[in-house]
C-alpha cells in the first residue's frame, strides 16, 4: 500500500523524548492532506523512530497521548492510523468551527488592533491582479492562515483550544474543496468582506459573514465530497 509519509526531522535532545515526539508528530500529523489520500494512513513504528531518531519507548507515548486527543487511532495487531472522519462528522466539524470562528471575529473588532486586522489583508496580497485559481496551492495556504488568524485575533483561549484538534480535519477539508467549482475565486471575494466588516469594527456583520462563509463550505462538503463516505 503506497502510504503518505509524515514530514519530521531528528528531535533536540535538550527536551524530554516524549514531549518532543508528541509535538513533531502532531504538527506533522496536522500538516497532511488527509483527506487527499485515499484510503488508511498507516503510522509506521520504525519509520517514525529513524525519522525522529528516538526509541520507541517516547514515540509510543507521544501516540498514546495523540489517541486521546482523537488524532490517531489504534487497531490491534494492524498498526496505528490517522482518524479520517466520515463525511458526517466533517460536516458536524465545520458547523462547530463556523460558529466558533464567527464569535472569535466578534471579538476580534473589539480586542483586535489596527496592524493586525491590516495582516489579514496582507494574507492575499500577491493574489493582487492575479486569479486565486492560477496559483491554488499558495492560495490555498493562505486561506488556511486566514482563518487561523481570526481565531486567534478573537484573543479567547478557550476558542482556540477547542478549535485545535478540529484544525486537522477542518484545513484537509478546505485545501481539498478550495480547488473545486470555481471556490477560490468566490473565497477571496468574502474573506475581502469579512475584513472590511472587521476593520470597520462591525462585529454584527463580521460574525454574520464568517457564519455565512463557513455555511458555504458546509453546503459544498454536503453536494460534492460523497468521497468522504
Amino acid at each position: 500500500m503506497d502510504e503518505l509519509k509524515l514530514k519530521v526531522r531528528p528531535l533536540d535532545t535538550s527536551a524530554t523524548f516524549k514531549t518532543q515526539a508528541y509535538a513533531a508528530l502532531k504538527k506533522a500529523v496536522t500538516e497532511m492532506d488527509i483527506y487527499d489520500h485515499p484510503g488508511p494512513i498507516r503510522l509506521d513504528e520504525r519509520e517514525l523512530c529513524t525519522a525522529l531518531g528516538v526509541s520507541r519507548t517516547p514515540i509510543r507515548e507521544a501516540l498514546n497521548l495523540l489517541e486521546q486527543e482523537g488524532l490517531v487511532r489504534s487497531q490491534p495487531r494492524q498498526g496505528v492510523f490517522v482518524v479520517k472522519k466520515t463525511k458526517q462528522e466533517i460536516l458536524e466539524s465545520i458547523t462547530v468551527w463556523g460558529a466558533l470562528e464567527a464569535t472569535a471575529a466578534r471579538l476580534a473588532t473589539e480586542r483586535a488592533r489596527d496592524d493586525e486586522l491590516a495582516s489579514l489583508r496582507r494574507l492575499f496580497r500577491e493574489f493582487d491582479g492575479d486569479r486565486p485559481a492560477d496559483h491554488l496551492n499558495e492560495y490555498s495556504d493562505a486561506n488556511i492562515a486566514f482563518h487561523q488568524t481570526i481565531i486567534r485575533l478573537g484573543r479567547c483561549q478557550l476558542i482556540i483550544d477547542i478549535t485545535e484538534n478540529l484544525f486537522i480535519h477542518v484545513r484537509a477539508i478546505r485545501k481539498v474543496t478550495i480547488k473545486q467549482d470555481d471556490r477560490a475565486e468566490r473565497s477571496i471575494a468574502d474573506h475581502f468582506a469579512i475584513i472590511e466588516a472587521l476593520e470597520q469594527r462591525d462585529g454584527d456583520l463580521a460574525e454574520r459573514l464568517v457564519r455565512e462563509h463557513t455555511r458555504g463550505l458546509e453546503r459544498h462538503v454536503d453536494q460534492y465530497c460523497d468521497f468522504l463516505d
